[in-house]
């Protein structure tokens, strides 16, 4: 019996050898999990160089998720270090980056979460507030180090993907990250945000490309099963079947 679940592509994170142990690669189940749950096959990408071999892993996948982590460096994209920018490992950020690349350059259905959604803004042209407090000082916290399942509203945008998740009604999000999209990249439209203003999702609006991304985290302990919804979207996207046939897959 032949298996035609759709393969999707995750990326790893990264840490360099210290003293005391090795480099590796990991990455929260959370992602793998959810994708399991929806029909896919998940696949991880682990972070090579050479960029005819991210496409030749890329021609075995219908699609890719971004996962979330640590922050971008913000002066590759030409803006100065904030002091609470904690970056991620430079091998994940070049791998990812180049990723990135190539998935826009194929077109092919990606979904950013997280880090993974300032990723696909920051390359296609938009930019980050560095740092929600000073840059939106009347926003709310979106960062509770005592608090790994702090949840905040959502607003969604009428029409949209995350619209059909959600519906109507009162939403609530978990929250855990200092930076945020500021301009939106070309293309794409804000979908959801905090009532505070801050960007929570961004989806494109381009006829050819199949492409969203989440500030927030439905792969997370602190999701709903509401949040998982997400994830149904993302592979009817993939496959362009409806969201019915995909939980049959499930």
């Amino acid at each position: 019996m032949r298996n035609d679940k759709p393969l999707v592509g995750l990326n790893l994170d990264y840490r360099a050898a210290r003293k005391d142990q090795p480099a590796f690669a990991f990455l929260c189940a959370g992602y793998f999990d959810a994708l399991a749950k929806v029909g896919a096959i998940p696949m991880v990408l682990p972070p090579i160089e050479d960029e005819d071999d991210i496409e030749r892993m890329l021609d075995l996948l219908d699609g890719v998720v971004l996962i979330g982590g640590a922050d971008l460096d913000p002066r590759r994209d030409g803006f100065m270090l904030h002091p609470s920018v904690r970056l991620m490992d430079p091998r994940r950020e070049d791998f990812d980056r180049t990723l990135m690349k190539l998935i826009a350059r194929r077109r092919m259905p990606v979904f950013g979460i997280g880090v993974g959604m300032q990723l696909l803004n920051v390359t296609q042209g938009g930019n980050l507030f560095l740092h929600i407090p000073e840059d939106m000082p009347r926003a709310i916290p979106h960062c509770d180090p005592t608090d790994p399942n702090h949840r905040h509203a959502l607003v969604v945008t009428p029409g949209s993907l995350m619209e059909r998740v959600y519906g109507e009604g009162e939403i609530r999000v978990n929250s855990m990250h200092h930076m945020a999209v500021d301009e939106v990249a070309p293309g794409f439209a804000v979908t959801a945000r905090c009532p505070d203003g801050v960007v929570e999702a961004i989806e494109s609006v381009m006829d050819d490309w199949f492409a969203f991304g989440t500030q927030f985290h439905p792969e997370a302990d602190s999701a709903t099963a509401l949040d998982l919804r997400i994830f149904e979207e993302f592979l009817a996207g993939v496959t362009g079947r409806e969201i019915e046939e995909v939980r049959l897959v499930a």
